[in-house]
């Protein structure tokens, strides 16, 4: 069961993008849940007491809060949920990059475009299931992927920076396999990320929590690429 929920304060284009959602599952055999919402502040409403959402269709230009507000304030509550705006305008790309906007989707929605969208949401909410299993003096961890910041290299141990920090004696080449393409290795001694990432510069990656990491200068243009690649 999957989740969507669209915010949108034009009832025919939620009821719209709804029916295109309603379609797609039906195509692809995917049982989903589908709520729409009429402002952005009636969505905050609702997810500040649930927060039962995979992915929100939002648009840009709404009332009092608009699309790009709405997501800020999710990203600033730690909402993990994957978020896919709708606008009739292109200018506003710059900041959903600033909350990791999924996708845009240009008014009015074509269903194809829509589908391809869906068909990346739902690979994404799959890797959301992948963990590492560290065997750690005092038992074993499930860490899941989304949770790790970055790894870090420290002479014989590689230290997980996540909510926690959990030093395991493997190897950065060993762990690498384990991870998915959220990840990318950005010094011989670091990888990162990619969601965290909030900067970058020749010599050094910024995440949103301020660590500032090493980046060799000739993963600088890979780097960029799969950031491309990944947002």
């Amino acid at each position: 069961m999957y989740r969507f929920a669209v915010c949108d304060d034009s009832s025919a284009d939620r009821a719209y993008v709804t029916a295109l959602i309603e379609a797609w599952g039906c195509s692809r055999d995917i049982l989903l849940q589908i709520e729409d919402y009429p402002s952005a502040e009636a969505f905050l409403f609702a997810y500040e007491g649930n927060e039962a959402v995979d992915v929100l269709f939002l648009d840009i230009e709404m009332g009092d809060m608009s699309g790009v507000e709405l997501a800020k304030r999710l990203r600033q509550m730690g909402a993990g949920l994957q978020i896919v705006f709708l606008t009739g305008y292109m200018e506003y790309i710059a900041e959903g990059y600033d909350v990791e906007a999924l996708h845009y989707l240009i008014k009015p929605v074509a269903q194809e475009k829509l589908g391809a969208v869906l068909d990346r949401a739902v690979e994404r909410l799959k890797t959301r299931e992948n963990v590492l299993l560290l065997s750690l003096p005092d038992g074993v961890v499930r860490l899941p992927l989304y949770e790790i910041r970055y790894l870090e290299v420290m002479k014989n141990y590689v230290t997980l920076h996540a909510v926690e920090e959990y030093s395991v004696k493997r190897s950065l080449s060993e762990l690498t396999k384990e991870l998915d393409e959220s990840f990318y290795r950005i010094h011989r001694s670091y990888i990162v990320n990619l969601r965290f990432v909030k900067r970058i510069t020749r010599t050094e990656v910024t995440l949103k929590d301020g660590a500032a990491l090493p980046l060799s200068r000739k993963l600088y243009d890979g780097l960029n690429q799969a950031l491309i690649k990944y947002f």
